[in-house]
């Protein structure tokens, strides 16, 4: 059972990817409404007679998030039955099915009823938390029969701390790109890093979508420069142990990787591979953010149990 488990957590993990991809793909080519407004079916038919690039992109999109969503929802009824004795399954396995049920409920509002950009740029960071926890599982699963060990690790509290607020902070950056998305603020800046270089501190004559973008850049930075410091907190204490000090290692390039991108989309003016590049990155990111998450909250129950087990040694000394 492990095995099938493993096996369906690891399509579900790269099916959950296309998801995220494919979503990404309908929103840059503006082919949310290819199928009018109408849901699940296409145009009020079972197979579209009008084919349009937009029917097919929106379409295939529809078809891939209903076949993952099964997957997923397979996934975790399964996890749950065979491996909730480990901690973290039950809550991955309701999270997972959730958000995933939720972003579904929010795309088809969008194409049924219409919903305003702030509330559409919410849809990519859901979708992302879905992503997450499908990834964790998957983690899980393969740590059953000690593929890779991670019961040594401690992390200290005040580095566990900065890892919540840095994960919490990366949704507020993906939810600025995606509004940047959905207002087509792509490219209402012709320069990079500043909106324009050659006048680089000139914000009064800003419009609603230069402020937009200029935000999510600033928003970008800080995260980057925020990661580059924290690795450097890691390589300072954790140098000898190999998955925190790699995973990091693959975090600072992820999020290196996520910076090149975004400047690369103003350069090649929007190119699409670049930008469905730009939005795979973070999303892996953001999901190697989780995996340390969870190594985290593992730290602080150790640490618990700990300050327990002295306080009831010190008890019964008295």
């Amino acid at each position: 059972m492990v095995k099938l488990l493993k096996s369906l957590a690891i399509v579900a993990s790269i099916g959950m990817i296309f998801i995220l991809i494919g979503g990404a793909l309908v929103t840059k080519t503006e082919s949310g409404m290819g199928c009018g407004e109408s849901w699940p079916l296409c145009d009020g038919e079972i197979i579209p007679s009008n084919i349009t690039p937009e029917l097919v992109i929106e379409l295939s999109h529809r078809l891939v998030s209903g076949i993952v969503g099964v997957v997923v929802i397979s996934l975790s009824i399964l996890a749950w039955k065979y491996v909730g004795h480990i901690r973290e399954v039950k809550f991955l396995s309701f999270i997972s099915v959730f958000f995933l049920l939720l972003q579904a409920l929010i795309g088809a509002a969008a194409v049924m009823w219409g919903q305003s950009d702030f509330v559409l740029a919410a849809h990519f960071g859901i979708s992302l938390i879905s992503f997450a926890a499908v990834f964790l599982l998957m983690l899980l699963l393969f740590e059953i029969d000690q593929k890779f060990d991670t019961k040594t690790l401690f992390i200290q509290k005040k580095h566990r701390i900065q890892i919540y607020l840095l994960t919490i902070y990366t949704l507020i950056v993906v939810y600025t790109g995606a509004l940047v998305r959905h207002t087509e603020a792509n490219l209402v800046c012709g320069d990079w890093p500043f909106c324009t270089n050659t006048s680089p501190f000139t914000f009064s004559n800003f419009s609603l979508e230069q402020w937009i973008q200029m935000g999510h850049r600033l928003a970008a930075g800080i995260l980057f420069l925020w990661t580059i410091i924290f690795f450097i907190k890691v390589a300072k204490h954790y140098r000898h142990n190999r998955i925190m000090y790699w995973g990091w290692v693959i975090s600072l390039s992820l999020i290196t990787l996520q910076v090149f991108f975004g400047a690369m989309i103003i350069i090649t003016l929007l190119n699409l591979g670049i930008a469905l590049l730009h939005a795979l990155v973070i999303s892996c990111y953001f999901a190697m953010l989780t995996y340390f998450v969870l190594l985290a909250t593992r730290s602080a129950k150790y640490e618990k149990q700990q300050i327990n087990n002295s306080n009831t040694t010190i008890s019964s000394i008295k």
